[in-house]
């Protein structure tokens, strides 16, 4: 009985650890920033609303045009596809709202695949092969962690500059959010991406 016990405190103890460890990491992700001048930056895909980005969309071009102004790197991809229906991308939403803005077209690329973050980020993988090695993923804070995981896995140096405004920022985020987003990464460090049953492509 007393070694049933001890099993039972010590799964108890690692349900309790394991998912706090998962929200810690998410958090700190989130609020650390590292970013270091790259070869790309890849904006994460979010709803766009008949070619004009959604609020979290705009959210993350805004952040990556700051950075690319700033010199972090010299091109910008863009990724994400439609929903069922759409007649624009995500990617293609993105491309035009930074050409619109000041982008020269020759720096931004849009890869038009992917409605999660693992799928839309092999697809860049796929598209840039071994051209490209270092990234800065634009995303939310709260995204951070779970986006750069997957471009390292692969084979990306990755680093994170998270939106500073709209929905998914860390003023409007909510707990919810950082409840959510802990629970994606650690559904997809244990089982991969077999474990990615959240679509956030959000509005």
């Amino acid at each position: 009985m007393r070694l049933i016990r001890k099993l039972i405190t010590f799964l108890i103890a690692l349900l309790l650890i394991v998912p706090s460890w998962a929200v810690v990491k998410t958090w700190y992700s989130a609020t650390h920033e590292t970013i270091r001048k790259a070869d790309a930056i890849v904006v994460m895909g979010a709803a766009q609303l008949d070619g004009r980005p959604g609020e979290v969309l705009t959210a993350r071009l805004t952040e990556a045009k700051r950075i690319f102004d700033r010199d972090f790197a010299p091109r910008i991809f863009t990724l994400g596809a439609g929903a069922p229906g759409d007649r624009f991308t995500e990617a293609e939403a993105g491309r035009a709202w930074l050409i619109a803005n000041g982008v020269s077209a020759k720096k931004v690329n849009s890869i038009p695949s992917g409605r999660d973050s693992y799928a839309s980020i092999d697809a860049f993988a796929a598209k840039v092969g071994t051209s490209i090695k270092s990234i800065i993923i634009v995303t939310d804070p709260y995204h951070c962690l779970r986006s750069t995981t997957m471009a390292r896995d692969k084979g990306f140096s990755a680093t994170c500059s998270p939106s500073r405004t709209g929905k998914g920022s860390l003023e409007n985020a909510g707990i919810r959010y950082l409840i959510r987003e802990s629970g994606a990464y650690l559904a997809y460090i244990t089982l991969g991406r077999h474990g990615i049953h959240i679509s956030d492509h959000v509005a």
